[in-house]
């Protein structure tokens, strides 16, 4: 029995390459890693998956190696870097570089190559930013074909995401404009006093209700030929005494110099923003929830939105808009460039519910289930719903005129048009005809004129649609089902994955970050969904 006990031990140690007085932490590993991973391991099922998406295609731009270094397989080097975003949600370059180090799996990946962090920097921001976005698509491609993805029913939703960006130094749009009006202000007072000294020359400067840099420019250097100044003679200092010329050329120049930054502020902002960081120009500050409680913050952000179906993100975006609203169309048209077609049935909240939504979705062939804003108000709030107060809910009587609860006609004044609105939508003001003695009209108006009211037969019958629609059964499925996948996707996102804030700064870069993110999703969704087919077989 002995002898049998250390012959067993003798084969054991010789199977390990070890001695009898060898220390264990000599042994080699295998000769093949996948040999220490077990066959259903994620690192397989990932990598089976990637065999079928054509990866050549956005290596392509990495330039031919003529010195130096042999590089590290391109090919594995994506694996890793999609991998690493698949297992953690959001991977840092350090991180990357320590797991090919220690970890089997990125070992398995990387075939034993350990490359830097400034390595895989420089992969991710010079071959991969290019073409991320197409390879979301190509890998989407792979996994909607397996899971037979119904693209019809694209559940929507988007997120804030505070940016790696200073939280106090911001750029307020309407102030700058503010600021840049009363310099145009002190610039007219400082041209009407120049040209009262320059009478003597004929000279008149031009003023203006506004003013550009350029021309400030001009008639800085005119100025200064006129009345000969060499700015190296300026005096400077106490007990020094400037000259008026001296004065007003540096006060036309911190001018000048003040009205270049204001401009550059302002295209910065740009039309559809507010705001901007200083530390990020692309951020733009919005209102983000912190807690459970609803408090919330002014910070700067960004918007993102996915579009998701069957659990996967089907199409994402990365929006500088503060309001949900505005990212709906830009959404749709990033869907119908990918897919090639619009959704039959877009689902989202009451962020997106507006006019201009209902009429893109009306002439690209879209069903409306999207809530607008007052549809809880709608369906919940009976007293809101049946006041009679309400436009909406006047009648109509024989002649076709709108009555309110006393019996008053509502005659037309005018139409407007309303403002910001892309398709022209107009409102139709009515004006009751007498509501002196009228027992509602505490209840009824809130001034001592005559009320007045805004009416859109259009929107009113669209309200009446969506209503239609998402009171359903079709439509109370839809709703829950979208708040089961477009609202669950954040929320794994954030919470379960950890993936709370953008690290990388300018819209670019950021598309880059959010893109890898959602790669990383599907592809967990895609592993965790094969194990438990596996495990249920």
């Amino acid at each position: 029995m002995r002898l049998g006990v250390l012959f067993h031990a003798k084969i054991v140690l010789s199977m390990y390459n070890l001695t009898p007085n060898s220390n264990p932490k000599q042994g080699t590993l295998p000769l093949y890693i996948s040999e220490y991973l077990d066959i259903c391991d994620p690192v397989f099922t990932f990598e089976k998956l990637l065999e079928e998406a054509d990866l050549d295609r956005f290596l392509k731009k990495i330039p031919a190696h003529v010195t130096g270094r042999i590089r590290y397989n391109p090919v594995s080097m994506l694996k890793t870097v999609l991998f690493g975003f698949m297992s953690d949600g959001y991977i840092s370059l350090r991180s990357l570089e320590d797991n090919c180090r220690v970890n089997m799996r990125y070992m398995y990946l990387m075939d034993y190559a350990t490359p830097s962090y400034r390595t895989f920097g420089y992969f991710i921001n010079e071959v991969l930013a290019d073409s991320v976005e197409d390879l979301f698509n190509e890998i989407n491609r792979v996994i909607f074909k397996k899971e037979h993805v119904d693209l019809n029913h694209l559940y929507i939703d988007g997120s804030k995401f505070e940016a790696n960006a200073n939280k106090y130094t911001w750029v307020w749009k309407k102030a700058t404009e503010k600021s840049r009006y009363r310099l145009f202000a002190k610039i007219t007072s400082l041209f009407e006093e120049m040209n009262k000294d320059l009478a003597w020359s004929k000279v008149k400067i031009q003023t203006n209700t506004e003013y550009n840099p350029e021309y400030l420019e001009t008639v800085l250097k005119k100025f200064t030929e006129l009345w000969k100044l060499d700015p190296a003679d300026f005096v400077h200092g106490i007990g020094h005494r400037k000259t008026v010329q001296q004065r007003q050329y540096e006060l036309l120049k911190a001018y000048t110099e003040k009205l270049h930054e204001y401009v550059e502020k302002l295209d910065i902002c740009g039309e559809g923003r507010n705001s901007y960081s200083k530390t990020d120009h692309s951020a733009t500050f919005m209102r983000i929830k912190r807690d459970y409680m609803g408090h919330d913050q002014l910070l700067p952000a960004y918007n993102v939105q996915f579009g998701v179906a069957d659990e996967y993100i089907a199409v994402a975006d990365v929006n500088q808009y503060r309001a949900d609203m505005d990212c709906f169309v830009p959404l749709m048209e990033l869907f119908h460039k990918t897919y090639g077609f619009y959704p039959k049935y877009p689902i989202a909240d009451a962020g997106y519910g507006s006019y201009n939504n209902y009429i893109y979705c009306q002439q690209h062939g879209m069903e409306k289930y999207m809530k607008f804003p007052m549809y809880d108000k709608e369906t919940k709030d009976s007293k809101y719903h049946d006041n009679p107060f309400r436009s909406v809910n006047f009648k109509i009587d024989e002649q076709g005129k709108l009555r309110c609860p006393n019996g008053q006609a509502f005659h037309f004044k005018y139409r407007k048009l309303v403002r910001g609105n892309q398709y022209g939508r107009q409102e139709e003001v009515y004006e009751c005809d007498d509501c002196s003695g009228c027992p509602y009209a505490e209840k009824c108006k809130h001034t001592p004129n005559n009320r007045t009211i805004r009416l859109n037969e259009e929107l009113t019958f669209m309200h009446k649609e969506v209503l239609n629609n998402l009171e359903s059964i079709q439509g109370a499925l839809l709703r829950m089902n979208r708040s089961i996948q477009a609202e669950g996707t954040f929320g794994i996102i954030k919470n379960d994955r950890w993936y709370k804030r953008i690290v990388r700064r300018g819209i670019k870069s950021v598309r880059l970050e959010v893109f890898l993110v959602a790669i990383g999703h599907n592809l967990y969704k895609y592993a965790n969904k094969t194990s438990r087919l596996r495990l249920a077989a």
